[in-house]
């Protein structure tokens, strides 16, 4: 008969570790995208925002999260609890290293719009003109405080420029939602480390009473043949 508890951790356990995947796997695309030449202002921005994540620490957290699942196995393969034990240790430092980066991620939500105008200045014309389509403003906090604005289709002369926004509100915005989503998904990771943390205990209860009833039977010689 298939032990149920022990089948609950074993799904879990799975998706713990596609979680760890999952971070890897975002890491290494966002790396490996976050320097490429926008061709839309969106973009820009996107990668901008990127070159601000710790996706180092991301690698880091989802090596630690392997070496967790990998501590797991010996303690599903035997009826072994010290393994189940340090799985359950390992997961808790997954989970406060995850939840570590979600907060940092989210104290970058509440500086965006200063943080932000350093890389926008920073960015040669053809991008900044990117933005500025993209979002549909000029300068970015307006069109007369530096950096000034660049002119193109959608800024074409000061006069012009003087009736658009700047785009410190837009990009901020646009940051804002977008940096959200990925530190609510770290936080529901988090979740789910809390749910193996539990089901781990569950399963050390189950066999610390099937270990306990095995002595009991031991001593009381039902477990003589």
């Amino acid at each position: 008969m298939v032990n149920k508890v022990q089948l609950v951790y074993m799904i879990i356990d799975g998706l713990f570790l596609l979680m760890g995947i999952f971070i890897l796997t975002f890491s290494v695309v966002v790396g490996n995208i976050r320097n490429e030449v926008p061709t839309d202002g969106r973009q820009a921005a996107r990668n901008l925002l990127y070159q601000r994540f710790p996706l180092e620490a991301g690698i880091a957290n989802s090596v630690f999260v392997f070496i967790t699942f990998i501590s797991t196995l010996p303690g599903l393969a035997t009826h072994s609890r010290r393994w189940l034990k340090l799985g359950g240790y390992l997961t808790v430092i997954c989970a406060i290293f995850s939840m570590v980066v979600g907060l940092f991620l989210w104290i970058l939500t509440l500086k965006t719009r200063k943080d932000f105008e350093p890389l926008f200045t920073s960015q040669p014309d053809e991008v900044k003109s990117l933005m500025q389509t993209a979002f549909e403003c000029c300068g970015y906090i307006n069109s007369e405080t530096f950096p000034f604005f660049v002119t193109d289709t959608t800024c074409p002369s000061k006069a012009a420029a003087a009736l658009m926004r700047g785009c410190a509100a837009p990009i901020t915005s646009f940051a804002n939602v977008f940096i959200d989503n990925i530190f609510t998904a770290l936080f529901g990771i988090v979740g789910i480390d809390v749910i193996f943390i539990m089901a781990t205990a569950c399963l050390l209860k189950e066999r610390k009473e099937k270990e306990r009833f095995r002595h009991i039977d031991e001593k009381s010689g039902a477990g003589r043949i």
